[in-house]
């Protein structure tokens, strides 16, 4: 039986219920009463009690409620805090700047108008940035037999494949730079935006510490030295062969660049390549635009020396932050005692802060500061030399909320001029992203149940499957417990083995080694310290059908070919095919019927006068459900369709 016949049906009756009910029992229990008017002294008195009864029932109501809310705190489930939104902002030099780069500081502000006059959203950066006055005026893509101009694509940030349509071992991506002036040695900062796969799933840390992330293909910088493609030192690359939008930082020597001209470019510039050294692409990497001079800022604000108040030396005493909501980690709260300053540091509570712990808790949506109570957690001692003012906020960001989600090119103005900084074309090419508002309490609840079962953990095969589409480019994704790879068909205890069918236009998605480490890693960080992990491509068998059928009288032949073949080609696919068309069931047998019914209901198709099916080369019988191995994907790439008009009789 349900659970829910079981809950009560709570009082929810208003006042005035309440009054029509007791009235109506006045003839019942006392017929000598027949005066039911409001002057009545009586009347009065059912009135105050229908009053007192809805008051008392409406907190009872709340009581339900209230247990689940205590519940869950009890739990360690909290209301998500508002999150601020990220962009990545390009910030070009000017033509006139007197040196070849230019140092743009941390805490650079760049602002976006709000609709309505309100107070502008700011943006922020959270570190320096060394950005390159020569110019990026051309972007070459070579293939491995020619070269193709996408400086378009680049600066309209439409989309290109950098490395062709098949990128190939020796494939390249060539950076052209103004050659009015000599080419500095400095580190180059690149942003870089992937072109996602449709229904990529973004990796998300579940509050444990990202894991390694083994790229697909090996690629290596080179700088033209004016006798040959020299090495430029990578610093770092957040793109994993540029299969993620990330930030790409190198190091070109001093005076070591020379100019050429490298067909379609016709003028001399100064080169930068990056080639493509060993290739293992499930599919060829496509990005929306490569910019130099570009960072990440978020939506904050900083704020320095905020005095918050005197302690006054009594338990549980609290300060508020003027501004909020408040970002994770960026409050340095100071106390001086008179020996000095001392900076405290932050809990999520105080159930394991000693007397002596300089422990504070925050609340980071109300901004509000709490201290210890001498026994869990120590007491601020008041400072006779400062009485008002020895707690201080030396340093926090605050910021946050969907109003940071704005869109391509919305932030375009410096709140501070920077010198050298081009402020005319400092733009946003994509969307800032990320920001949310505070969780509500609705949304909670229906977190929480999830939050309980998985705790972050991978212990059931829902929970393998889920963390392995997080980790990378992951379409599909099947565990099997007690399944080891190298020893099939034995059962052993405490293995599980991920099968992953990556994000591909391929028929037959296999995923390269890099994404199979790449998942394995993530997994590991979240696994039983008693599991044994493996992570392997999908098992595949090649499906073909041979087909005759006969076409309407009105059908066009060759249409009614190409539609059936179509049909068949999408109903074995890995990623899109099956029944429900959500991909080839792990193992699936092959239903006679259900691809007889497939062909049969193509428009066009009067009947189907034979239908045999191939897997791996071996005609199967015919009218028979085929089995596939267990575990197998089918999958095809060629169908033999003929195609006929019935004959009349």
């Amino acid at each position: 039986m349900p659970i829910d016949d079981h809950l009560p049906v709570l009082d929810d009756r208003t006042y005035d219920a309440i009054v029509a009910e007791m009235r109506s029992r006045i003839p019942r229990y006392t017929p000598e009463w027949t005066d039911f008017n409001d002057s009545d002294p009586g009347m009065t008195m059912l009135q105050v009690f229908a009053h007192l009864a809805e008051s008392l029932g409406y907190r009872m109501n709340k009581v339900p409620t209230l247990l689940y809310l205590k519940f869950l705190q009890l739990l360690g489930v909290e209301l998500s805090p508002a999150q601020p939104a990220q962009v990545q902002i390009t910030f070009p030099v000017t033509a006139t700047a007197t040196t070849p780069t230019v140092v743009l500081p941390k805490g650079t502000q760049v602002i976006a108008e709000t609709p309505g006059g309100g107070p502008p959203l700011v943006f922020e950066a959270d570190r320096g940035l060394t950005c390159l006055k020569a110019a990026l005026t051309a972007v070459l893509s070579y293939d491995g037999y020619s070269y193709s101009d996408v400086t378009a694509s680049n600066a309209a940030a439409s989309g290109y494949q950098p490395f062709g349509p098949t990128a190939t071992t020796g494939s390249a991506l060539l950076f052209g730079f103004d050659a009015s002036e000599p080419f500095p040695g400095a580190e180059i900062t690149w942003y870089v935006w992937v072109s996602e796969p449709t229904g990529v799933t973004s990796a998300v840390t579940c509050g444990l510490p990202a894991s390694q992330r083994y790229a697909s293909a090996s690629l290596s910088w080179q700088y033209w030295s004016g006798f040959e493609w020299a090495p430029v030192t990578v610093l770092k690359d957040e793109t994993s062969a540029l299969t993620r939008s990330g930030q790409i930082v190198v190091r070109t020597p001093p005076s070591a660049l020379a100019t050429t001209s490298i067909a379609p470019i016709a003028a001399p510039l100064y080169w930068l390549r990056l080639s493509v050294d060993r290739s293992r692409y499930e599919a060829a990497p496509a990005i929306c635009a490569v910019r130099t001079n570009t960072m990440t800022l978020t939506q904050m604000e900083t704020v320095r020396a905020e005095v918050l108040g005197g302690s006054t030396g009594r338990p549980d005493q609290v300060f508020r932050l003027s501004q909020t909501p408040v970002l994770n980690g960026s409050l340095t709260l100071t106390v001086d005692q008179g020996t000095g300053v001392e900076t405290w540091t932050p809990v999520t509570d105080f159930y394991a802060s000693g007397p002596g712990d300089t422990h504070y808790v925050l609340n980071r949506t109300t901004g509000e500061v709490r201290f210890g109570d001498g026994v869990h957690g120590a007491i601020p001692i008041a400072n006779a030399n400062n009485p008002g003012a020895n707690v201080v906020a030396a340093e926090y960001r605050f910021g946050g909320g969907t109003a940071g989600n704005v869109g391509a090119g919305a932030l375009h103005m410096l709140r501070s001029a920077v010198d050298g900084i081009d402020d005319a074309g400092v733009v946003n090419v994509v969307a800032s992203y990320g920001g949310a508002d505070e969780e509500s309490l609705e949304a909670a609840k229906q977190r929480a149940p999830a939050s309980i079962r998985s705790r972050c953990r991978a212990v059931t095969t829902d929970d393998f499957e889920l963390f392995a589409m997080q980790a990378a480019a992951i379409a599909r994704a099947k565990a099997y417990p007690l399944r080891h790879p190298d020893f099939p068909g034995v059962q052993v205890p405490g293995v599980v083995t991920v099968v992953v069918v990556p994000q591909s236009p391929s028929p037959k998605p296999v995923p390269s080694e890099g994404t199979l480490r790449t998942v394995c890693a993530y997994l590991d960080e979240r696994r039983l310290l008693t599991t044994e992990v493996y992570v392997a491509p999908p098992l595949y068998q090649r499906v073909s059908v041979t087909v005759s059928v006969v076409a309407d009288d009105t059908a066009d032949l060759a249409q009614v070919q190409r539609d059936v073949d179509a049909t068949l080609l999408a109903y074995f696919h890995p990623l899109t095919g099956g029944d429900s068309g959500t991909g080839w069931a792990f193992g699936g047998p092959i239903a006679f019927s259900r691809v007889f019914h497939r062909v049969l209901s193509v428009a066009g198709v009067s009947s189907v006068e034979r239908l045999v099916t191939t897997v791996d080369g071996i005609d199967q019988p015919e009218c028979r459900d085929i089995p596939l191995q267990d575990g197998a994907l089918a999958y095809s790439t060629e169908h033999s369709v003929s195609v006929s008009y019935g004959v009349s009789s």
